[in-house]
């Protein structure tokens, strides 16, 4: 499996709709943060994300979050 790519050291500040979100954990993602397919041949694939009310999400934008999808800081340590 490869490793995931950083595609940017802060989160993706979005307004989202209820719904099911597929979001990219390799980073190649043209679509940051969804997964648009970049990741075949990786090993990686998307995590499926429900959100059940519109909010804002901080989906994480370095890929190594210890909450997933969803933006931990942990980019402050890259």
């Amino acid at each position: 499996m490869s490793a995931a790519e950083i595609p940017q050291k802060a989160p993706y500040v979005v307004d989202v709709e209820p719904g099911k979100y597929a979001f990219c954990t390799c980073g190649r993602s043209g679509g940051q943060p969804y997964c648009d397919g970049s990741h075949r041949g990786t090993g990686m694939g998307p995590e499926i994300v429900e959100i059940a009310e519109a909010r804002k999400v901080a989906w994480c934008g370095c890929k190594q979050s210890g909450q997933g999808a969803f933006c931990d800081g942990s980019h402050k340590d890259l």
